[in-house]
C-alpha cells in the first residue's frame, strides 16, 4: 500500500500581506489554525534576517498555540540558531539566503559550505531537532548532506515548475527526471525525501507520485489562491490532488 505524503503548509506570505501596511491583519497563525483544520500535516515558517514577512513573535506563538510540528526554516547564522535552540522546533530546515532576493532562488550549496554549515547540523541534532537541508536534486549535494549528518534532504522543486510555466515540455520532464533519480539516490543513502518550491494544482502531481517523496512544503500558490477560494478549501484541494497522485501511482 502506498505511504501518504504529508502536506506542510507554509505561511510566510500571510506574514508579507501585513507587513505591507502593518498592523496585525492578516495574521499568519491564524492562517496555520486553517490550515490545521483543512488537513495540514505541519506548519512552515522561513524566519529571514530582515523580517520581510514572518517575525520573531510569529516564531513565539506558532510554537506556542499551533498543534501541528513547526518546520523552521532558517539560513545557516549564528542569530537563527540561538532562535531556533530557544523554542525547539518539530524540524529546521536550512536554507540559503540573500538579501536581496524576491525569494529562495536555489538550493544551499552544501558541498561549496560544508565547512560553514556541519556545526548548525551537529547543534540543532544535539538539540534534538530533524534537520532538512534544501538542496538542489544533485548527487553530489545529496552525499554531502548525509556526510554532514542530516537527517532529511528538501529538493527545490523551482526549476522543474518554472520549465512547466514556460512551456517548455521537454525540459519540464528532464527535470522531474533529475527529480525522481534524486529521490532515489537520497533514499539509498538513508535520507528522507521532501520536496518543494513553486508548487502548484498544475504541477504537484508527478512529484507526489514519486515513491521516496515523504513530505511536500507548499506556501506561496496556496495563500495566492486562498485568496480566491479561502485557505481551508485550497489546503483541501491540494491535499486531494496529492493523495491522489499516490494513488495513481500505486495502482
Amino acid at each position: 500500500m502506498s505511504q501518504p505524503v504529508r502536506l506542510g503548509v507554509n505561511i510566510d506570505h500571510v506574514a508579507t500581506i501585513r507587513n505591507a501596511r502593518g498592523g496585525l491583519h492578516p495574521d499568519p497563525v491564524r492562517a496555520a489554525r486553517q490550515a490545521a483544520e483543512a488537513g495540514a500535516d505541519g506548519i512552515t515558517a522561513h524566519l529571514r534576517e530582515d523580517r520581510r514577512h514572518i517575525g520573531d513573535k510569529d516564531i513565539e506563538r506558532l510554537s506556542r498555540e499551533i498543534d501541528l510540528p513547526l518546520n523552521f526554516e532558517m539560513a545557516p547564522t549564528e542569530e537563527m540558531l540561538v532562535i531556533a535552540l530557544a523554542h525547539s522546533p518539530h524540524a529546521c530546515c536550512i536554507v540559503p539566503e540573500k538579501r536581496e532576493e524576491r525569494t529562495t532562488e536555489g538550493g544551499l550549496d552544501v558541498a561549496g559550505g560544508h565547512q560553514h554549515i556541519a556545526p548548525f547540523v551537529d547543534r540543532l541534532n544535539a538539540a534534538g531537532i530533524r534537520v532538512s537541508l534544501f538542496i538542489e536534486p544533485d548527487p553530489v549535494q545529496i552525499a554531502v548532506a548525509e556526510a554532514i549528518g542530516a537527517s532529511v534532504v528538501e529538493f527545490h522543486t523551482g526549476a522543474y515548475c518554472d520549465a512547466f510555466i514556460a512551456g517548455d515540455q521537454a525540459r519540464t520532464a528532464e527535470l522531474l527526471k533529475r527529480i525522481e533519480s534524486a529521490c532515489g539516490l537520497a533514499h539509498e543513502r538513508g535520507l528522507e525525501v521532501h520536496a518543494g518550491h513553486g508548487l502548484t494544482y498544475d504541477t504537484v502531481k508527478p512529484v507526489a507520485a514519486i515513491a521516496q517523496v515523504k513530505e511536500l512544503n507548499i506556501g506561496h500558490f496556496l495563500i495566492g489562491e486562498a485568496i480566491f477560494r479561502g485557505l481551508r478549501e485550497t489546503v483541501t484541494t491540494m491535499r486531494a490532488l496529492i493523495a491522489e497522485a499516490r494513488s495513481e501511482a500505486a495502482a
